[in-house]
């Protein structure tokens, strides 16, 4: 629980502040007394009477009220120093500092968990234990340096690890980037990444507050608050950039089905931040020049002037926009040869534009103008401009920086001296400007922020018969249904499927097969990979060959009976669903049978899934051309294939008991999308055990209402 204490508190003990500097108690008062904290201050510690000008106590009874406790003491001493605070000292919000709690195994999350619950008894906030504090506009509670400059409208920072957070405000320095807040919020007892994000939103003035939001995340624990809150952030203006840490995907856990392999946390989270629109980093200096992205007016299309003063960088940067999915466009007609007349003769308005070396600061302001006013197919520009130590480049840059203020089109300025260009650098940050010293950090980072799309608007699904699928799937067991209740299943769901039989005898199949109509298809019931063991024959023509198939097929291993179905012809597609925990259902498509093993070609968005994305997942597949129709063949109609993967997504919606779900392969054609094989998985378990969650084991019921997060289910007759 974010509080007024925690914010702006009017009065902060910092318990085991010391007068030596270099210690954590010494740097927390140094840091509050220099960057301007107006409350005031006392200090805990039993060897001193004053701590660098402050009154200092020697145990926490002998504080008065307090508002705000720092706590940097061994962990066995923090528990009573809480009691003591939040019992009889009025303080309701506390940063711990320490370290030795859940981090460090069952005793040490026992004693959070019980310091937790005094906090909470007396409505208190926590931050921590074992991060490095937290900095606002009221006051500097951290202890790791350096201390950014602290601007309203600079960025909002919130971070799982202390130490990551101090390198990664040292990077955002480094290119001018102000903060307006940073929380660390360490072992995360009470206040998350999520909680914090949630703060922002609830608390957001579009006049006051900052419209730039960082997030370091090492896990997701509460995946729908962070979406709820992101999407909202940045549906009222601000942009997001994120690193969630930990994509490995060794350790993960053995799965039987195609789904299960392919889907994994990381992807969901990828899934989850597209659809928050969220900008997914992969490292420090990613976020900090997202940030630095950000900071300038959005791009409103993808077409980028390269203007330069040296080749190598400007064909770096064009290499690197390019294969970021932007332009770098030519620049042609009399507006480039007016251009070129103002410059050096041997200069390039070619796109990059080489005003050479010798460039002056007029030829940057002519070159700005020239881009922003005459060049129609152009959205944003960005500048290099180096130094070789032997000019001053003053000038040029306090050009950059006015053209940049009154600039139609957004500017990034590229400064790549970072050691003979410095003191210019400096200057021109000082101006209020941000820069990139790397052209191609810079490219892959303004690549991300293109192409993160808005937060997902609310999802209508399709029309599913609820009642029937809930019906279904309570009278089931845990584990893969039967063919029929698979069958039923779909049809609830208005997925088109194969007609098919499921047969024990011989003389059943041949029976089934005859029905059906000739040529079938036979299948083994049980297997999981069927063709790996011989158990699928295509295009039986004939009552003998179905009765010779027949007693060969049923003797294969763990095969329970044989699946009949009339042979059908089309692309091979795949649809797929895998329960994350936590997260929901991932829903993935791509092309099927083989080719999902060999290619590993699929889209996958988290569940609920309107027809419009599910026809973008499908648009984002490498092998989109085969499925448009490629070489002579035909292809699949596109609006059945998007169809069929959001009434398995409403399917998921309605029985969150599925785990995985495969319908491979679908056969498409341009006269109907129809399933052909599929396998669902379910677990009955409506109770649900969770991580922690503000600190404490939890329990869930899971919900089977008709309404879900951001879409809904109808029942149909």
């Amino acid at each position: 629980m974010i509080n007024k204490q925690l914010i702006d508190p009017d009065s902060i003990v910092v318990v085991g502040g010391s007068n030596d500097k270099s210690k954590i108690g010494g740097a927390l008062i140094k840091n509050l007394t220099e960057h301007n904290f107006k409350g005031t201050i006392y200090a805990v510690n039993p060897k001193e009477t004053e701590v660098q000008g402050f009154r200092c106590f020697q145990s926490a009874e002998q504080v008065p009220d307090v508002e705000m406790a720092i706590i940097c003491v061994a962990a066995s001493y923090v528990k009573a120093t809480v009691e003591e605070l939040a019992n009889h000292k009025n303080c309701k919000a506390f940063i711990i500092l320490s370290a030795g709690f859940a981090e460090m195994g069952e005793e040490g999350h026992k004693l959070q968990d019980e310091i937790l619950a005094v906090i909470d008894k007396n409505a208190g906030a926590l931050i921590g234990p074992n991060c490095i504090g937290v900095l606002t506009q009221s006051y500097a509670g951290i202890f790791a340096g350096p201390i950014p400059k602290l601007d309203p409208q600079g960025c909002d920072f919130v971070c799982a690890s202390g130490a990551t957070a101090a390198w990664i405000v040292e990077k955002g320095m480094l290119m001018g980037l102000s903060f307006s807040s940073i929380f660390t919020v360490g072992n995360s007892a009470q206040i998350g990444v999520e909680d914090v994000v949630q703060y922002w939103d609830e608390t957001f003035d579009p006049q006051t507050s900052s419209k730039i939001k960082l997030f370091y995340i090492e896990s997701v624990s509460q995946p729908q608050k962070l979406l709820k809150h992101a999407s909202s952030l940045i549906s009222k203006g601000c942009r997001i950039a994120a690193i969630k840490s930990g994509s490995s995907e060794a350790g993960s856990r053995a799965v039987t089905s195609h789904t299960g392999a392919l889907a994994s946390p990381d992807r969901a989270v990828d899934a989850l931040f597209r659809k928050a629109g969220i900008v997914r980093c992969h490292g420090k200096e990613d976020l900090v020049t997202s940030a630095a992205v950000f900071c300038q007016p959005e791009l409103k299309g993808k077409r980028i002037a390269i203007i330069t003063q040296a080749g190598g960088p400007g064909v770096m940067l064009t290499d690197a926009l390019e294969a970021g999915g932007l332009q770098v466009p030519p620049l042609e007609g009399p507006d480039s040869e007016a251009l070129l007349a103002k410059l050096f003769p041997g200069s390039s308005v070619a796109n990059p534009i080489d005003f050479l070396a010798t460039g002056t600061p007029a030829h940057v302001a002519h070159t700005i103008d020239a881009v922003n006013d005459k060049f129609d197919n152009i959205d944003g520009m960005a500048v290099i401009f180096g130094s070789t130590g032997l000019t001053d480049i003053s000038e040029a840059l306090t050009v950059i920086s006015e053209k940049t203020l009154t600039s139609k089109k957004p500017v990034y300025t590229i400064l790549p001296s970072v050691v003979t260009g410095k003191r210019e650098a400096d200057d021109f940050q000082a101006l209020g400007n941000v820069s990139f010293s790397d052209e191609v950090l810079f490219a892959r980072a303004l690549a991300a922020v293109a192409k993160t799309p808005q937060p997902a608007e609310q999802v209508a699904l399709p029309g599913i018969d609820l009642a029937a699928i809930r019906s279904i799937i309570e009278s089931c067991e845990d584990g893969y249904l039967a063919p029929e209740k698979v069958q039923a299943l779909l049809d609830a769901a208005g997925i088109d499927r194969a007609g098919e039989a499921v047969v024990a005898s011989k003389a059943d199949a041949v029976k089934k097969a005859v029905e059906l109509g000739f040529p079938v298809v036979m299948k083994v019931v049980g297997p999981v990979h069927k063709s790996d063991v011989g158990g699928v024959v295509l295009n039986i023509k004939n009552t003998a060959t179905v009765a010779d198939e027949f007693e060969r097929m049923i003797k294969i291993a763990d095969t329970t009976a044989i699946l009949i179905q009339p042979m059908l012809s089309g692309t091979e597609l795949f649809v797929g669903a895998k329960h994350e925990e936590n997260f929901g259902h991932m829903i993935l498509c791509g092309l099927g049978g083989v080719f999902i093993e060999i290619l590993h070609d699929t889209a996958a968005e988290l569940s609920p899934v309107s027809t419009s994305l599910a026809a973008e997942m499908i648009q984002s597949l490498k092998s989109y051309k085969i499925i448009q129709g490629a070489r002579g063949q035909k292809g699949v109609d596109e609006q059945k294939f998007a169809e069929a993967i959001s009434r398995l997504s409403a399917l998921c919606q309605a029985a969150p008991e599925i785990k995985e779900l495969d319908l491979n392969p679908l056969l498409g054609s341009m006269a109907r999308v129809v399933a052909v094989d599929s396998r669902i998985r379910i677990e009955q378990d409506k109770v649900q055990q969770v991580s922690r969650v503000n600190g404490k084991s939890t329990k869930v019921a899971m919900e089977t209402t008709t309404h879900c997060a951001n879409g809904a289910l109808s029942s149909v007759a």
